[in-house]
């Protein structure tokens, strides 16, 4: 589509990759184009720009902005960090009509402090291994920067934040918090989980479709390259470095 616009092949590279039915409200991507491209759609003219490209897009995908990026920014290997949410139901009722497309159905209470305290010891730098679909040669450590649940218009609501992730850790994340929350498994359990070092298939990796990219971060202009540098190198536990995966700089 774009490259219809522009004329030519245009190349999108994506903050995160998100898997089939995974939602995306804050998603950032990058591409590179040429100065007469550019001047034939935007004309650094940010607003006539989005409205020329939304009108060539489906319906369910809006660019908000458009601007030219920094030297050194990669929408992926610059970013410091990721926030996605993931919506749970615990109604017995179930989830609104209107919500069902992204909120996922839980039968059971959920006890949202009791989630919060097993969510405190997976906070940091770890091997989120038991968390993570294996992919050769790709490190599993990440640093987990904000993991919590609230309520909001009585649906609970998982709110996570880290520097990456590997693949299917957020819907691991989230198999690991709903037992606790509805009293099937003690608040350690995720804990103890983590410290098993492999994947555990105790854990269920839940749907993607109540899972929504939030929003993305990156650093001050000048350490944008720096940051692309360091997130590139394949990381191990104590390095700086953050791998981005395809799939969790997204999930």
């Amino acid at each position: 589509m774009l490259g219809h616009l522009w004329g030519g092949v245009v190349e999108l590279t994506c903050a995160g990759r998100t898997d089939a039915g995974v939602h995306a409200r804050g998603q950032v991507a990058h591409a590179d184009v040429d100065a007469m491209q550019w001047a034939r759609i935007i004309d650094d003219k940010e607003p006539a720009g989005a409205t020329r490209i939304n009108k060539a897009l489906p319906g369910d995908i809006r660019v908000l902005g458009v601007q030219r990026a920094p030297e050194g920014f990669d929408a992926r290997f610059a970013a410091i960090w990721r926030r996605y949410s993931y919506r749970v139901s615990d109604d017995p009722t179930g989830p609104a009509p209107l919500t069902r497309a992204f909120t996922l159905p839980w039968f059971r209470r959920l006890d949202v402090q009791a989630m919060n305290a097993a969510a405190a010891g997976l906070l940091g730098e770890h091997d989120f291994a038991p968390f993570c679909k294996a992919r050769p040669f790709a490190s599993t450590v990440r640093c987990l920067q904000q993991l919590r649940w609230d309520r909001v218009d009585g649906v609970a609501v998982m709110t996570v934040q880290a520097d990456a992730f590997c693949h299917s850790m957020v819907r691991s994340l989230v198999g690991v918090m709903l037992p606790v929350g509805d009293g099937r498994r003690p608040i350690d359990w995720p804990g103890t989980v983590l410290a098993l070092g492999g994947k555990d298939s105790s854990v269920t990796t839940m749907p993607a479709y109540p899972l929504t990219l939030e929003a993305v971060g990156y650093p001050a202009d000048n350490e944008l390259q720096a940051r692309q540098d360091r997130t590139r190198a394949r990381r191990s536990l104590g390095e700086e470095s953050a791998e981005g995966s395809p799939d969790g700089s997204g999930d």
